[in-house]
């Protein structure tokens, strides 16, 4: 975009922009819409357009015999999502492994999260959120791979179980609920950190000063205040586990939500595409709840 040099502009183009400036600082809303017009714009564009032609899909029918999409309004694929059993045990399956590897998560990153927080040293707490962080620069296929090798037979876990006479399910449910718990633990470390670094100590002090153990303090003064944090981290992990379907590819052979979409959407393309709304549905339904426990705030 060319500029023009307020020296070399007319005194007619310099008045028209004086007046111009003089507007929008008179009218600071009109120039913070003029800021976000763009990236605003793009995203509707971008993501409720991608959404609106999905919906459009969904409404349409495929040709039983040449599995070609016939652009005739129906609710059959909708219809179905209720009315087949298939649909229902895949959803159900699917929204409990992300509700056990959320309370997984959270099990785990709170005692990570309160230690670099309020108990380790400032170096100590910039060395563990950079190795809470390294995981997340590599790749999500390497390590879904890389999961897939130590839960085969002979691998690392029946290395180290072994000899416990321990017969660990790999290619499992359970298999899959570890590898959905290391891949999506730094979502969750990362909110609760932040939550607990916010968390002020002369809250802990007044309730050991008033005669509370550190389990009464940890229940009735830390846990309350930190819960939206931990909420705010469990979008993440509930989302992400919801719709993935490759690691469920790898580890398993049972069928998630994701991988039923992937399998279907060549043979059954408005199918799949009803298929997606479950899982949008429920996000937004998990997303209003965590509203209403102000987890927003904590992010």
């Amino acid at each position: 975009m060319s500029t023009v040099d307020p020296e070399l502009a007319s005194p007619v183009e310099a008045g028209l922009a004086r007046r111009f400036s003089t507007f929008l600082h008179r009218h600071p809303r009109l120039r913070l819409a003029g800021l976000l017009a763009g990236p605003v714009g793009w995203l509707v564009i971008a993501y409720l357009g991608s959404l609106f032609i999905l919906l459009l899909s969904s409404l349409w029918r495929t040709n039983p015999f040449t599995a070609e999409v016939v652009h005739e309004w129906t609710l059959d694929n909708f219809r179905n999502l209720f009315e087949r059993d298939v649909f229902r045990n895949v959803t159900w399956r699917t929204v409990k492994m992300a509700g056990l590897v959320t309370l997984a998560d959270a099990v785990l990153a709170f005692p990570i999260a309160y230690y670099m927080a309020r108990v380790a040293s400032r170096r100590t707490r910039n060395i563990l959120v950079v190795a809470v962080l390294m995981p997340l620069w590599a790749s999500y296929l390497v390590k879904a791979y890389a999961w897939r090798t130590m839960l085969a037979n002979g691998g690392v876990l029946d290395w180290a179980l072994g000899p416990f006479g321990i017969d660990f399910p790999g290619f499992s449910s359970v298999g899959l609920w570890l590898v959905f718990t290391y891949l999506w633990l730094p979502f969750m470390i990362l909110p609760v950190y932040a939550g607990l670094e916010r968390l002020p100590s002369s809250l802990l002090e007044a309730s050991a000063d008033l005669g509370a153990k550190s389990f009464r303090t940890f229940l009735r003064v830390t846990l309350p205040l930190v819960f939206p944090a931990v909420v705010a981290g469990s979008i993440f992990t509930f989302s992400l586990t919801l719709g993935d379907y490759i690691a469920p590819g790898l580890i398993t052979s049972e069928q998630y939500i994701g991988t039923v979409i992937y399998s279907i959407r060549g043979q059954a393309l408005p199918a799949a595409a009803a298929f997606t709304f479950v899982p949008i549905t429920i996000m937004l339904v998990y997303l209003l709840i965590a509203r209403r426990l102000r987890a927003f705030e904590a992010l």
